[in-house]
């Protein structure tokens, strides 16, 4: 069972990543989970995934995309 986070940001706000590999980078936070004490912030924690080619037309291949990291590590700018 999973405690809710008091979460400091909201969707949509501007915020600078505090710890980790993408320290000091800033960007648009697309989406918060209160519940994990997650967010996803544009351009930040970029992590690859494999996909594989479905019969639906998806293309196979490489691709980048964002992972969550932690409400605690972002902080909020004006």
């Amino acid at each position: 069972m999973s405690m809710r986070v008091k979460t400091h940001v909201k969707k949509g706000e501007k915020v600078v990543v505090l710890t980790g590999r993408d320290k000091g980078k800033t960007g648009e936070i697309i989406e918060v989970l209160p519940r994990e004490g997650k967010v996803m912030v544009k351009g930040v924690n970029m992590v690859t995934r494999h996909a594989k080619a479905r019969k639906q037309g998806e293309v196979a291949g490489i691709k980048k995309e964002e992972a969550y990291i932690h409400i605690s590590n972002v902080k909020k700018i004006d």
